[in-house]
């Protein structure tokens, strides 16, 4: 009988979630979940019949089959709590589907486990494109999945407006407010997963920060930027607010990459997590 020590209960929403749970069952694990099982029925008269019965059981894994080409996760057990259709110890095949919860409970969660999950549930390791939007004094670093946009930072800072014959105070505050994004972008993109960044504004603003951008990195050998400069897209934007890259994210990311060339990952909502 499998104990539940610990678990988690997931919902697989796209194909890729289901080769994730696939490689996160062991045998032993402990499944829960909605199912279809075959119940003999006898009637006043004593006729026998069968009906199909939808049911929530539990089952101890003893088997796992995964067809990668209809995409079917069919994991077979004993079933270790009490059900009134299905008697204890009874086998019995649960077949996992999209947008439908289980809870998997373990023995014990190793850190891959772990760390698979984490990955599954949270959209930015999906998010293979990135966006900078920007006007002086103002910028939104962004990753953009399949389903939402994330907001990852927000930098604001005032910019001094130029004077006639003295622009020190306006061009010091925009070359410390570019080295904020820039520092931003170093923390917040992950450049083994993102494929390409857009970079987004009205007017130069956009130009004048990708300049400042690279000579900095060559500058201080910010390999992370240098590796990845032909990553980088200038679009435009109306301006520095994450709004404006509302609705025209797929039209800016058809500019530099196609369907084929950029598959967006999927990832599993994760709706509890009991220790």
């Amino acid at each position: 009988m499998c104990p539940l020590i610990s678990q988690v209960t997931l919902v697989p929403e796209e194909a890729e979630d289901m080769w994730h749970t696939y490689n996160l069952l062991q045998i032993g694990d402990s499944l829960r979940a909605a199912t279809i099982r075959k119940v003999q029925t006898e009637s006043a008269t004593g006729s026998v019949g069968s009906n199909r019965i939808r049911t929530t059981l539990t089952i101890c894994v003893e088997n796992i089959d995964f067809d990668s080409q209809a995409c079917q996760l069919r994991v077979k057990g004993i079933n270790i709590q009490e059900n009134q259709y299905v008697k204890m110890g009874a086998y019995h095949t649960i077949e996992l589907e999209l947008n439908r919860k289980f809870t998997l409970a373990k023995k014990q969660w190793d850190s891959i486990v772990l760390e698979r999950i984490e990955q599954a549930c949270d959209p930015a390791f999906s998010a293979d494109v990135a966006a900078v939007i920007m006007q002086e004094g103002l910028a939104h670093i962004c990753l953009v999945t399949p389903s939402m946009t994330l907001l990852r930072a927000k930098i604001e800072t005032s910019i001094p407006r130029k004077r006639r014959g003295n622009c020190t105070q306006h061009e010091k505050a925009l070359e410390k407010f570019y080295e904020q994004v820039m520092q931003g972008i170093i923390r917040h993109i992950n450049f083994e997963v993102v494929k390409v960044v857009l970079v987004a504004s009205p007017g130069f603003v956009r130009e004048q920060f990708c300049e400042f951008l690279f000579l900095r990195a060559v500058k201080q050998d910010l390999k992370t930027i240098l590796e990845n400069r032909g990553k980088f897209l200038q679009v435009h934007s109306s301006s520095g607010h994450k709004l404006s890259l509302t609705g025209n994210a797929g039209s800016l990311t058809s500019h530099r990459i196609s369907e084929g060339d950029c598959p967006h990952g999927s990832y599993m909502k994760s709706l509890r997590s009991e220790q």
